[in-house]
């Protein structure tokens, strides 16, 4: 493979002459293949007893795993539709996975799309607290949101703005933040050799710049105290030692943290910065050579205590007056929704998570659950709110074992008979599950299901 003289020079330097040519050696190796369980639906366990193909264990990642890449089609499996699993690179997995996100956390991800690593931070939650999940662009950011919602996580705020546009609404605001940063990607060469060509339009001098600015305005959004991940899937020194290096300079109340060790990992490089400072060691590097993961720089950072109180902010939800097909949907539901929490928008019905700011001024695809829509008083439930569902959750079930042809015939959006499944006397919303994991809403009528499958999610033959 032809490199870039000038990423080969800086390799070298990096590595060192025999260390490199082992680096250039696993370009001739076949690349890795993740899968990550989505532990907010099922468990690792679980999953493992069902998987249709065999899996190896990501030894560093307690949900990740390698699979064929060459031989299976995880995408095109009902499973994926339930929202199970993510396919990740395995290397990738690793930023949100060490990031300590706890039950009740405010959660930012600042540069979200296409949504790896804000989906395990979503399944991290496990419904509580909240999850911002950011992309600059509104058309990655709608993949984003594709994502978030299929793994069933209701608790996002789903923005599309630059960084710093967002400071004055969320100010010393979140406990954690991942900066999963735009980089020059060279640890995606061997994996995407397109990548080469991207680096000799737009190396590490350019990222670098843009690399700095969004830390310093995370580091404003973090509340004192907080856990901030920074990340990248690049070798330069100039993006991540020195990156790191230049937040510390300028936020000294930020000290370098421990993370969770593996045998493959390696320390960061304290002689690749300008100061040499010896904790930046205890930043994590892993290279394709030393481990089965791609290139990755990751530095996980504590904000000291501040005299400074942070932006009190609160939802001042009130009880809307419920129309009753909406309000007879609902009682369909086994779970306690809190009535202040539940914003009527037009004809969208969202469940809002607590402690959300106004945020006016600033775009944004999504705040909250999209429970449905209200059209002419008739509600119809979302895709949304059906993955976000559990299967004892909602008391109208259609489920099919994952062998029946009518599963897939469903996810393509096509009308189904379930004679054998109902009554004539059944009618109404029902929820269609494949083995228990729901897949979305059908209404029900006549002993057969008109599909109300989401359109944009169907199944491609």
């Amino acid at each position: 493979m032809n490199l870039p003289d000038t990423f080969e020079k800086n390799m070298r330097e990096l590595l060192g002459e025999e260390e490199y040519g082992r680096y250039l050696a696993c370009f001739d190796e076949p690349r890795h293949y993740g899968l990550r369980v989505n532990t907010s639906k099922i468990s690792v366990e679980d999953f493992l007893e069902i998987a249709p193909w065999p899996l190896e264990r990501v030894p560093w990642i307690h949900n990740g795993f390698y699979y064929d890449g060459e031989k299976y089609q995880p995408a095109k499996h009902p499973y994926y539709f339930a929202g199970l699993y993510y396919l990740q690179e395995p290397s990738a997995m690793t930023p949100a996975d060490r990031l300590p996100v706890e039950a009740g956390d405010r959660v930012l991800d600042v540069c979200a799309a296409p949504g790896g690593k804000a989906t395990e931070l979503g399944a991290k939650l496990g419904g509580t607290g909240l999850l911002a999940a950011n992309d600059l662009s509104n058309s990655r950011a709608k993949g984003l949101l594709k994502n978030l919602e299929l793994f069933g996580i209701g608790n996002v705020l789903v923005l599309s703005e630059e960084p710093g546009k967002l400071v004055p609404y969320f100010r010393e605001y979140f406990d954690k933040i991942l900066i999963d940063a735009p980089c020059s990607g060279e640890g995606m060469f061997r994996k995407d050799r397109k990548m080469v060509r991207a680096w000799e339009e737009h190396g590490p001098g350019f990222f670098s710049k843009i690399q700095r600015s969004i830390v310093m305005q995370a580091a404003d959004m973090l509340r004192p105290g907080g856990l901030m991940l920074y990340s990248t899937c690049t070798f330069s020194p100039e993006e991540n030692e020195q990156t790191i290096e230049y937040l510390l300079e300028n936020h000294p109340e930020f000290t370098i943290c421990e993370m969770e060790g593996y045998e493959g990992f390696s320390e960061g490089i304290p002689e690749a910065s300008q100061s040499k400072r010896e904790d930046l060691k205890k930043t994590v590097r892993i290279f394709p050579h030393r481990m089965k993961g791609e290139g990755h720089f990751l530095a996980l950072l504590k904000k000291g205590e501040a005299t400074s109180a942070g932006r009190q902010v609160s939802l001042s939800g009130k009880p809307v007056r419920l129309p009753g097909e909406l309000a007879e949907f609902l009682a369909l539901i086994d779970r306690d929704l809190e009535p202040s929490r539940i914003e009527i928008r037009g004809e969208r019905v969202c469940y809002m998570p607590e402690g959300v700011p106004e945020l006016k001024g600033i775009r944004f695809l999504r705040t909250g659950l999209l429970l449905g829509e209200l059209k002419k008083n008739r509600f119809e439930p979302s895709q949304a709110l059906a993955m976000n569902l559990k299967r004892e959750e909602y008391a109208n079930i259609l489920d099919l074992p994952v062998s029946d042809e009518r599963v897939v015939r469903y996810l393509k959006g096509e009308t189904l008979d379930v004679e054998d499944l109902v009554s004539r006397k059944e009618k109404g919303w029902y929820l269609v599950c494949v083995d228990g994991y729901p897949l979305g809403f059908g209404k029900l009528g006549n002993q057969m299901l008109k599909n109300k499958y989401l359109p944009g999610w169907r199944w491609q033959s």
